[in-house]
């Protein structure tokens, strides 16, 4: 099986002490390419870096909602600075992680909305993907998305909406993120709504070092966990993992121009 990790983290402290032995183990087991996705200004150099290193690994720049207290104003035109200078880069496949989190409930919701809508426009502009993160605000995101009508739409990160919430995304043109979440038994309501989606409409990812699988439980998670969750949810769809794999890495070499 052929596997791409649509959704890493695999700059942070985490992994510094193993994290070349951790591709390594990841590729020995199929997974070929990852993204690493930047959360805050100050980690964008990391992310960068760490692409640069192995051809085999993408970056994806954003200001994600959950650090709102952390941005400032000038990060947006730092932003744009970098999609600029980066712009046509083999290693630059996306902007994010970016979105909309109303789990969190002391984080200023206007300042999220704007901020995701600047956002946006640059993905919009720089003809980019949007990897977004979405928490309770399904109806919030979905009617943003209808505004700014992205060509190259994007991934529903970690998507846990209804089945609905899918059919919007999915006329929206955007691929539903499947990882570990969607593994745990108690996770019935996710299921239904897995084994409904079509194959064309999946990507998988782990959002490592978080989203530990049923079967790793309370383990750092990492791309090495990616052909595992493909199982497990290719269980869940009555499908082969590889026919799984094989879906969800084409639909990432479509989205992702590979």
């Amino acid at each position: 099986m052929e596997l791409i990790d649509s959704h890493t983290h695999l700059d942070f402290p985490d992994f510094d002490q193993d994290r070349q032995a951790l591709l390594a183990q990841s590729r020995a087991l199929g997974v070929k390419r990852m993204v690493v996705l930047g959360v805050y200004q100050r980690n964008w150099q990391r992310v960068w870096d760490l692409v640069q290193s192995d051809p085999d690994l993408h970056a994806a720049f954003g200001l994600h909602p959950a650090y709102l207290d952390e941005h400032r104003p000038a990060d947006l035109t730092e932003l744009a600075n970098w999609l600029t200078r980066l712009a046509g880069h083999r290693q630059l496949c996306a902007v994010g992680e970016i979105g909309l989190d109303y789990f969190l409930e002391d984080l200023d919701r206007e300042r999220q909305q704007a901020l995701f809508e600047a956002q946006l426009q640059l993905a919009a502009d720089f003809q980019l993907p949007a990897l977004l993160h979405v928490r309770r605000s399904h109806a919030a995101v979905i009617a943003t998305l209808k505004r700014f009508r992205l060509k190259r739409a994007g991934i529903i990160h970690a998507f846990a909406g209804s089945q609905e919430e899918a059919r919007e995304y999915l006329k929206l043109g955007f691929k539903l993120g499947l990882g570990g979440a969607a593994t745990w038994p108690q996770a019935l309501r996710m299921h239904k709504v897995i084994a409904g989606l079509p194959l064309e409409s999946v990507v998988l990812e782990t959002d490592s070092p978080d989203m530990a699988p049923a079967m790793y439980p309370g383990q750092r998670n990492s791309p090495a966990h990616l052909p595992a969750i493909c199982t497990a949810l290719a269980q869940i769809m009555a499908i082969s993992p590889e026919q799984l794999a094989a879906a969800s890495t084409a639909n990432a070499c479509e989205l992702f121009n590979w």
